[in-house]
């Protein structure tokens, strides 16, 4: 006998989240059948929905625009951060080492898997860096392949744009093929403090 109609959408829903094949979907499907307090899944999916959006000054996900980090006036408005998604903001944060600002990327550059230079928002870093107010451009893309091609992609367009700004990247305490979201206080810290300049500001 097949799955009820309501089940298998279930099932398709999971389905649709990354990294979640039709066992894990099923076993989610279930769970939330034989367990009521699960079904504060669809409040909070919906509540999330309603609630958040993306900050058009540094694609974050926030409940206002622009989000509490850009409108901080106590934030360092010349160091920018750039990372890959929102968790990696979330995890610089937790650390309490970095005072600067953010730019997300909203992915890694993976053609192989669809993301071009297109979907990311390397466009719109660029404009903002026009602005002038950046001096120093932090990349904080993950230390693996993805996070690489992703930094060259960021350094080719800034060459594009002929930006002079200086530019680093995360150094020692960055373990190869780790991800940023992961990595411990002190890690992050060091990792900021011991940041190695890709390029010096042109002037």
């Amino acid at each position: 006998m097949a799955y009820p109609k309501p089940l298998l959408r279930l099932i398709a829903a999971f389905e649709r989240f990354p990294g979640i094949g039709r066992r894990t979907a099923e076993r989610l499907a279930f769970h939330v059948l034989r367990d009521p307090q699960a079904l504060e899944l669809a409040d909070a999916l919906r509540d999330a929905a309603a609630h958040t959006l993306r900050c058009s000054t540094c694609h974050n996900v926030a409940e206002g625009d622009p989000c509490a980090l850009c409108a901080d006036p106590a934030r360092d408005a010349g160091q920018l951060v750039v990372v890959e998604e929102p968790r990696d903001v979330e995890a610089l944060e937790r650390a309490e080492v970095y005072r600067g600002r953010y730019h997300v990327l909203l992915g890694a550059f993976n053609p192989a898997e669809g993301t071009e230079e297109r979907h990311l928002t390397v466009a719109p870093l660029v404009a903002r860096l026009k602005a002038g107010t950046v001096r120093e451009l932090i990349l904080a893309t993950d230390p693996d392949a993805e996070g690489e091609a992703t930094a060259q992609v960021v350094l080719a367009a800034l060459d594009r744009a002929r930006l002079g700004l200086k530019v680093t990247r995360l150094a020692r305490g960055v373990p190869a093929g780790s991800a940023l979201e992961y990595l411990h206080k002190g890690v992050i810290q060091d990792a900021l403090a011991g940041r190695v300049t890709l390029r010096d500001a042109r002037t």
